[in-house]
């Protein structure tokens, strides 16, 4: 069976491309090339593509949006993210939405036929400095976590907390004990991981550059 490819691209020529590739490429079929995601999520449940070609920058609803929409509607649905942008907090939001690809334009035809054909059979192709990238911080994020061994599970259970922006008198009551003792646990925390404020332990945590000091 072919594979079916939708396509969701706001610049036409572009659409018109990818459109022609799949249409013209034995083993493809191109049903739907969409201009905007809202177009594309109320036609997709008929389509029912087997991979989806999506940029990121597209117009009112945004490529992200998109993913997590489409994903949650049709579980197992693939998609292909195909854009210029490299940087990597649209990377891992998209990644972290539901894609299961990423390539960064330009791309060959064959490259992009490719990939679809690699993201059918259940791979997760992406472009070679995508791929670096994830590696890169997926090594940085084991290396948070052997930082972080020194805390008591409480102590990584409260960090937790705080690292999703919660204040010490919710942390208090959510864990059953009183601000006082959050108070200490917190100073435990900076000790050993050798930080002196709220924001610098967070970033440990999550392993990202902590704010610049006021």
């Amino acid at each position: 069976m072919p594979i079916k490819v939708s396509i969701v691209e706001d610049q036409q020529a572009t659409r018109d491309m990818l459109a022609a590739l799949a249409r013209g490429s034995e083993g493809f079929i191109c049903d739907g090339a969409y201009a905007n995601a809202e177009t594309a999520l109320k036609r997709l449940p008929t389509e029912r593509p087997d991979v989806v070609l999506l940029d990121l920058e597209l117009p009112c609803m945004s490529g992200v949006e998109f993913i997590a929409a489409a994903t949650a509607r049709q579980p197992g649905l693939r998609i292909l993210v195909l854009t210029i942008h490299d940087d990597p907090v649209r990377i891992f939001t998209a990644l972290e939405a539901g894609a299961s690809g990423y390539l960064v334009k330009p791309v060959a035809p064959a490259k992009i036929l490719e990939a679809i054909t690699e993201i059918h059979n259940g791979g997760a192709p992406m472009s070679s400095q995508i791929a670096r990238l994830v590696v890169k911080t997926f090594h940085h994020r084991g290396e948070a976590r052997s930082e972080l061994e020194v805390l008591t599970p409480r102590e990584d259970e409260m960090l937790r907390l705080v690292a999703q922006g919660f204040h010490s008198s919710e942390i208090a009551g959510r864990l059953g004990i009183s601000p006082r003792t959050v108070g200490t646990h917190l100073r435990n925390i900076y000790e050993k991981l050798h930080v002196h404020t709220r924001a610098h332990a967070v970033a440990k945590y999550l392993r990202q550059p902590p704010p610049p000091a006021v």
